[in-house]
């Protein structure tokens, strides 16, 4: 693994120069305009990194942008990978060990997802302040390497509670609809039934999409503070469950982006 980190930053390096990222960010389906408000440094795209899994899905452009945003040097991941994909657990979070290699000191990730509690409605904004994984897979399986962080990493606090405080503060400043939430991660692609609803609801799920637990377990392993925003794009708590297509999730995602780029605009200003 050390190996392949190195190859991958090795390169990176000779394009990025001594641009020193501070944040790394993690972009979502629908959610890949913020980097429309970082001023841009260096992009790559992920083909022409060594050993970078390459994004199959629609909407996710595949490449890493490095830059300026809100004063704070970040890279961006615009396009992440999932489960789905077909990529195992290793290669799905191997960006994020690239980018701790980089020198981030604090993650932001933010998705897409559907909800299971009827006080949280589409277009809202989810501050995930835990998760539920169902998973088939865990990305710490296997042999541990304690350079990069322990073989029983603590997750009582997966995601940083200072940040999720300043969040919701910040959302309730602007009059954002915002909820302090619980994140149900499913393996997809399919989205849920009407009883897998039913029962994400009743284990403690507020709302469920496909992705981010693997990266939020991996940074907990390094040492990196998490923070994890989601924009509600559709209603799994619904007895009539009407069918909804990846083109509607889009649109109530791009609809809502302009919400989560101010809160992650100002909340990253903070830190």
């Amino acid at each position: 693994m050390y190996q392949l980190i190195a190859e991958a930053v090795d390169v990176i390096r000779r394009k990025i120069g001594d641009f020193q990222p501070e944040f790394g960010i993690i972009l979502g389906t629908g959610l890949g305009k913020l980097v429309n408000e970082i001023e841009v440094s260096h992009q790559m795209m992920y083909a022409n990194i060594p050993n970078f899994p390459i994004s199959t899905v629609e909407f996710h452009s595949g490449k890493l942008i490095f830059g300026t945003l809100n004063g704070r040097k970040v890279v961006a991941m615009q396009g992440r990978l999932h489960y789905y994909e077909g990529y195992n657990m290793q290669e799905i979070t191997f960006p994020v060990r690239v980018m701790k290699a980089l020198g981030i000191q604090k993650l932001f990730v933010s998705n897409a997802s559907g909800s299971l509690n009827p006080s949280i409605l589409k277009g809202d904004i989810g501050i995930i302040d835990d998760h539920i994984s169902l998973l088939p897979d865990n990305p710490l399986r296997g042999a541990n390497d304690d350079d990069f962080g322990p073989r029983f990493p603590d997750m009582s606090q997966p995601y940083n509670r200072q940040m999720v405080h300043q969040a919701l503060e910040i959302a309730s400043e602007l009059k954002f609809r915002a909820h302090k939430v619980v994140y149900v991660s499913a393996p997809g692609p399919n989205l849920e039934t009407r009883a897998e609803y039913r029962y994400m609801r009743i284990i403690g799920g507020d709302i469920v999409g496909m992705s981010t637990v693997p990266e939020v377990i991996v940074a907990n392993h390094m040492g990196l503070p998490v923070f994890a925003i989601s924009v509600i794009t559709d209603e799994g708590f619904h007895a009539d469950l009407k069918p909804v297509s990846l083109q509607e999730i889009v649109d109530v995602a791009t609809e809502a982006e302009p919400k989560m780029t101010k809160i992650l605009k100002e909340l990253i200003a903070l830190q």
